[in-house]
This record gives structure tokens, sequence and C-alpha cells, in this order.
């Protein structure tokens, strides 16, 4: 659950989250541009999507904020937008404000869309050559998709090579605003943070100044600090019974320092995964250290009880304010160090089948 707005309209597991936008004025069937801009270039979408009654409300979203950009109606199966967008980016065609949706990588140009209600994810889009290249590039990736789902099973040899399709996409594609979605498909199967970086760099200078580059960077940002093979810092707060407890106490074991919280969704939803993991390797030098930004005790410690969650439980009760959410600079949860006996942070955000797979790994 991301401290700051999740946008959940954006292609599955991408995860993106910007600040909240301000109120976008609507203007019905048009997309509200700057007026300071004379002879700009514009887009128009035609569309004509079987299947919806006439009147259904349709919106033209911004694919990074979630905010409607336009809003128009269905008549007769068909539909259109027009307007200009600064720079080619996702956007997504929304009916009765709803999914299932449309996803667009728009540029300014004219774009037809065909479909059907039933299968709007086989939806055809014509006319725009960065969604071409869009479409091309999420092909390319479709035989490792398992790669990208939640807890998704690790395997060396697929990421491998999705990994290649990535890297090699961005280096022949550098000038294209689709090349920081290749890298953030490269990131989310790759530790290496520097190979991240590298493909980054190679970006021209108006595609890094867009929102999914800036996306990278801070990923990049959030990857380097603390980063893996470095010592987590030493830390302590208090247990549920109020009695101080330290990282250091833990050493000589490997350790997994767990960010929750008793309201976040994803966290809970988590837990069975690392309750399952915890019970098969607690014998085996392992164990888990909970840290809490929760602010009502009660709430926590029916969580701790209701999940089984019978580790060592940290909380200064103070929400995201956390000491120690705030020393790592914790921005978003569920979020995990794992570290070995000596301190070494030796593996991040580890979830499902990824975490089990890592301590089979190390604790044969």
């Amino acid at each position: 659950m991301k401290k700051i707005l999740l946008i959940a309209l954006l292609i599955p597991v991408i995860g993106m989250a910007q600040k909240k936008a301000k109120p976008v004025k609507k203007n019905v069937g048009k997309v509200v541009t700057k007026t300071s801009i004379k002879k700009e270039a514009t887009f128009f979408i035609d569309a004509d999507v079987q299947g919806f009654e006439d009147g259904t409300k349709v919106s033209l979203l911004n694919g990074q904020t979630g905010q409607p950009e336009a809003e128009t109606t269905v008549m007769g199966n068909k539909f259109t937008f027009k307007g200009s967008i600064p720079t080619p980016d996702f956007r997504i065609l929304l009916f009765n404000k709803q999914p299932p949706y449309i996803t667009l990588f728009l540029d300014n140009s004219n774009v037809k869309v065909t479909g059907n209600k039933a299968a709007l994810d086989k939806a055809i889009v014509k006319g725009s050559a960065s969604h071409n290249q869009y479409q091309g590039f999420i092909n390319s990736l479709m035989p490792y998709q398992q790669l990208f789902v939640e807890n998704a099973q690790p395997n060396a040899q697929m990421a491998e090579k999705a990994r290649a399709i990535c890297a090699e996409f961005v280096t022949k594609n550098s000038s294209s605003f689709v090349a920081p979605l290749a890298i953030i498909r490269y990131n989310q199967v790759s530790e290496k943070v520097q190979e991240t970086e590298a493909l980054l760099n190679l970006l021209s200078t108006d595609v890094k100044a867009s929102q999914m580059a800036t996306y990278v960077v801070q990923q990049i940002t959030e990857a380097k600090r603390n980063a893996i093979g470095t010592e987590l810092a030493d830390f302590s707060q208090a247990d549920t019974v109020g009695i101080q407890i330290s990282l250091s106490s833990f050493r000589g074991k490997y350790v997994l320092v767990d960010f929750w919280a008793s309201w976040c969704r994803p966290c809970r939803a988590e837990n069975p995964n690392v309750v399952a993991t915890y019970n098969k390797f607690k014998n085996k030098n392992f164990t888990v250290l909970g840290v809490s930004l929760d602010k009502a005790k009660p709430a926590w410690l029916e969580a701790i009880g209701q999940d089984g969650l019978t580790w060592t439980q940290l909380s200064d009760l103070q929400g995201w304010t956390n000491a120690v959410a705030q020393q790592f600079q914790i921005q978003s949860i569920p979020q995990n160090f794992l570290i070995d006996p000596k301190g070494i942070i030796i593996g991040k955000n580890l979830r499902g089948p990824a975490f089990e797979q890592k301590l089979a790994e190390l604790l044969k």
C-alpha cells in the first residue's frame, strides 16, 4: 500500500505511484490543453466499441495520475476524443468509471480504436506509432508474463531472456517514450541496479524527463539506499510489551526485517506467505522481525493474533513517522530486508515463492 496515490489503472505490476494530482477541469469530449500554445499538434481518437448502450459514459484518463482529462458518451457504439498530449504517454479509456478498460500509448496522431465490451483487452488500436511500439514490446515479453505477476515463481532462465529483450529494446529505441517501460520491466527481474541505471543513461534527454523515467530514477535511488551487499544499520524499538529490542540482538541469524501495518491490505494478504515460510525455516537459524507502522495498539495486537505472527514485533505507534521507517526512508509497505548473520543485506522486498526460494538456497 503506497503512502501516496496508487495508480492501479496502469499496466499491472508496474505499481507506479505519483503525488496526488490537482483536480483537472473536465471538458466533455475534449482534453483540456494549454491555450497559450499556438498550432500545437493534436490527437484524434475515433472509437467503435461494440456492446455498450447509448449514453454510456467514457472517460479518457491520464495513465500516470489516474485523473480524467476528458469525458464523452457512447452513441451507436461510437465515440471520439480530440486534444493534445505533450509527449507520448499512457492513456486509459474507461467505461462507466469502472474496469475493464482499454490501454493506449497515445501520441498526437489520428487513432482508430475498435473493440467489444466482452473483450476490451483485445481492442485494436491503429494510427499511433507510439502504441505500435508499445504493443510490439508487450508482445515480445508475452512468453515471460509469469515473471511479472504478483508473487511470481522465480525462474532464472526466463528472467535472463526477459532482461535481454528489455535491454535490446532500450538500446535500439533510446528516443522512444516506451523505453522507460522496458527499463521498469528490466528492473523487476534484476537485482543489479547498476545495469538498470546504465539503461536509463541511454535515454534521450526528452525521454529522461518523462514521468515513467522519473519513476525509474526513484526506483534506482531506492535500490541504492540500503543496497544489497551493505550492512543494514542497527536500530531499536519497543515490542508489544514495551521492551526495547535491537536489530543487533539478532546477530548470528538470518533475519527478515518486515515493515507492515494492520491497516495495510497488501501486507495482510502477504502475511500468510511469511508465516508459512517462517514455519518452514524457523529452526534453521532464521527469524522475522516485524516493524509496524500502526498508530492504534489494539488494532496492531489484534492483527498479530489474527494473522498468527509469532515472531518479535516492534512499533512506536507513530504510523508513517515510525522512527525506524524514517531511518530507512520507507515510503511504501509491505517492504522488507533479508539480512545474513553479519547484518549484511542479501535480499529486498522478497515475497511469496521468491522469498521461500531464497531461503531454500541459503538454508539447505
